[in-house]
């Protein structure tokens, strides 16, 4: 789901991914030990979504496309943080 900047309540269970156009990008922590090893592609198509996200009124959905890294991926791979460490080191 998409919200905007400072509606979405970041907590310690939350792993923060990177940024999508400046956006930050958040999963479970749950999620993300089944994740971790893919690389994860989002997109937007034509469609209607079925969550309260802020696309939902452009006509557009999230698609996301996954595939496993490569080892040589793996291995240079950017740090991500759990929600507490989000907070503490990556919010100005």
């Amino acid at each position: 789901m998409c919200f905007a900047k400072g509606e979405f309540r970041v907590g310690t269970n939350d792993v923060w991914l990177g940024q999508i156009h400046g956006c930050d990008f958040f999963m479970s922590a749950a999620q993300f030990a089944y994740w971790q090893h893919t690389q994860l592609t989002v997109d937007v198509v034509k469609g209607r979504g079925a969550s309260f996200s802020l696309e939902i009124p452009l006509g557009v959905r999230f698609l996301i496309r996954s595939r496993l890294f490569t080892e040589e991926e793996e291995k240079n791979m950017a740090p991500v943080y759990d929600g507490e460490e989000y907070l503490e080191h990556v919010v100005d």
